[in-house]
């Protein structure tokens, strides 16, 4: 008990030192223009976001904190040091917006205006109903039962049931703190999964699917700047292909940095190959689709689909997933739920003795 109370402890000051620091980046634009001198300014925080997490050893608290400011709140503030990114969207953004677009794996709803002067949201692409979230926690709980029995389970069947853990456990966090933030501060938010699942190929499921926050970051902070050099070399057709590769390499040591933090361990740079081999096969993909315009050459979606699920599957087993189990994300996750389990029973106990004692 006492290491969980330390833990909390940590995670408050993390928190309380990412608050603190966004007033600061917030201010900056008032004296520092966009460029090279908010940059200056603005790497010290940066560099600071990369060390928070590593005063956390949770699995949950300290994965979730690397992502989301080692990762997403460090790709917004160095847009946001060129006046770029959601952070530079609005001249008046309110300090409460400025620090939850930064910190907070969430998007903004745009709005688009029509020649008349009225306003329309623009179409939530993904946007779920609460029963289709109920459904996946109702899932996740269960796959949390069943994993006591993984004695009798084959580890092939294990290591699926994981790939659907991550994806739901991803999806809740994700929708519970867009929930939070649209109910504190009104915020339409737009979703962060589109059923990858359904995916009829590699660009459908990257670009369009999975993770889509992290995707949006990306594309003005690594594919757009690549792209517009690629352009000046191979030709405005053809640039896309190293700007895709340049993304999954960054992505790749993003990911590898959230693994360290979970295990503070070596890296065996299976995710890079991981991310690398996605990339590679993802620009072929882009390649053939330029080289061979015509839609008969397509293949049908019934086919491409399954094939997309089951290569990107196969993959995950080959190369991102022992890198996951060799930090023993796994069972430290295991661990965690059962501290919760009987930390929320100890409340129980105590607060139904109460009213047996008022009664």
């Amino acid at each position: 008990m006492v290491m969980e109370l330390g833990e909390m402890g940590s995670f408050i000051k993390v928190w309380l030192t990412v608050f603190l620091s966004l007033c600061y980046c917030y201010a900056l634009p008032k004296f520092v223009p966009k460029g090279i001198p908010r940059l200056l300014c603005i790497l010290p925080i940066v560099c600071l976001f990369l060390d928070l997490p590593l005063h956390l050893t949770s699995v949950h608290l300290g994965g979730t904190t690397g992502f989301f400011i080692a990762w997403l709140a460090n790709f917004k503030l160095l847009l946001f040091a060129f006046g770029k990114g959601p952070l530079s969207s609005d001249n008046s953004i309110s300090l409460a917006r400025f620090i939850a677009v930064a910190c907070l794996p969430i998007k903004i709803q745009q709005v688009q205006k029509h020649q008349n002067g009225s306003s329309k949201e623009k179409p939530k692409k993904g946007q779920k109903s609460p029963v289709n979230y109920a459904t996946k926690g109702l899932l996740l709980g269960l796959l949390l039962r069943v994993y006591d029995y993984s004695e009798h389970i084959h580890p092939k069947l294990l290591w699926v049931m994981y790939c659907f853990h991550i994806y739901f456990m991803l999806e809740i966090i994700l929708v519970v703190v867009a929930t939070v933030a649209r109910a504190v501060m009104g915020l339409e938010l737009e979703p962060q999964f589109d059923e990858p699942y359904l995916a009829s190929s590699l660009q459908d499921f990257w670009g369009r699917r999975w993770n889509i926050m992290v995707t949006s970051i990306l594309r003005p902070s690594v594919y757009e700047p690549v792209l517009m050099a690629a352009t000046r070399l191979v030709g405005r057709k053809w640039a896309p292909l190293p700007a895709v590769m340049g993304t999954f390499v960054v992505s790749a040591i993003m990911h590898e940095l959230i693994f360290y933090y979970l295990g503070r361990m070596s890296p065996t740079w299976q995710v890079t190959w991981f991310f690398l081999l996605h990339g590679v096969c993802l620009v072929v993909e882009i390649a053939i689709k330029k080289a061979v315009s015509s839609r008969r050459f397509q293949l049908p979606r019934v086919i491409s689909g399954p094939l997309t699920v089951v290569f990107v599957m196969a993959t995950v087993f080959w190369l991102f997933l022992p890198a996951l189990l060799r930090c023993k994300a796994d069972v430290r996750a295991f661990e965690e739920y059962a501290a919760v389990g009987t930390f929320v029973k100890n409340v129980g106990r105590v607060f139904m003795s109460k009213r047996v004692f008022i009664a």
